[in-house]
């Protein structure tokens, strides 16, 4: 990171099914200080936003709840026909709160699946997009066609984490740079060698565009972080580990399963 390292809101109007989201970006970037996209700029663009252009939002009066979703929805106060997308969504439901299923998917633990009501028109959600990294992709390159400079490009969503109060980013798909760069072998300040370390850079620049994002009204669901000094090339995809490699899922499983 250098010192010029910045990162610019990017508001747009309210978008809908079908709408063209490298336009809307370009011209968000060109009413900013940032005035246009330039060589190793990295856009972070929200799901919600994505999923919408994409069509993904769901009419929730369009939606028959299961019997499961029904139970679900009783024990965990959540509106049945939510269960139910959240169902659909789902590889796995692991547990819940009041108001939150705790889900599986895409090799990934999160609440209700990233089914989402929040910045949805009314009586509607929106789930994840089917393919984030390709969304991600998709929009990497048709921005790259518009512009000719290169570019990095992540969708974000944000969510809780074990323990802690409030949310914080998240990447969900990356394309142009290395959502995660392995430092081992590299050495601390004392020589030893680092055996497990991973920096989860795409995360960490998704953490840092949200503080000018925003959840609610801003109607900021995009930004431009600009000064990292990362490589673009043609990389993909964010990567995740299994279930039995993970801390928290392999601290809960039941000790029948160990034996």
């Amino acid at each position: 990171m250098t010192s010029s390292f910045s990162v610019h809101a990017l508001g747009t109007p309210i978008l809908v099914p079908g709408d063209d989201l490298a336009g809307t970006l370009l011209d968000a970037v060109a009413r900013t200080d940032a005035g246009a996209f330039r060589d190793g700029d990295v856009i972070v663009v929200a799901e919600t936003m994505v999923a919408t252009v994409e069509g993904s939002v769901i009419a929730l009066d369009q939606v028959t709840p299961s019997s499961e979703a029904e139970a679900l929805g009783h024990r965990y106060a959540i509106d049945p026909r939510v269960a139910q997308v959240v169902l659909d969504e789902s590889d796995r439901i692991v547990g819940g709160i009041d108001g939150f299923l705790l889900c599986l998917k895409s090799g990934t633990l999160l609440p209700n699946a990233g089914v989402d009501g929040s910045n949805a028109p009314p009586g509607h959600v929106t789930p994840l997009p089917r393919d984030p990294d390709g969304s991600a992709s998709r929009l990497r390159a048709e921005l790259e066609n518009r512009t000719g400079v290169r570019l990095g490009v992540i969708v974000a969503d944000s969510r809780t984490h074990a323990m802690r109060l409030g949310c914080s980013g998240v990447a969900i798909g990356c394309a142009g740079i290395q959502a995660v760069i392995d430092e081992r072998g590299r050495t601390d300040l004392y020589g030893r060698r680092l055996e497990v370390t991973k920096r989860a850079v795409a995360d960490n620049i998704v953490s840092a565009a949200e503080l000018v994002m925003g959840e609610a009204d801003e109607a900021v669901p995009a930004a431009l972080v600009r000064g990292l000094d990362l490589a673009i090339g043609d990389w993909t995809g964010v990567e995740g580990i299994a279930a039995d490699e993970c801390l928290f899922m392999g601290t809960l499983r039941p000790r029948d399963q160990e034996e």
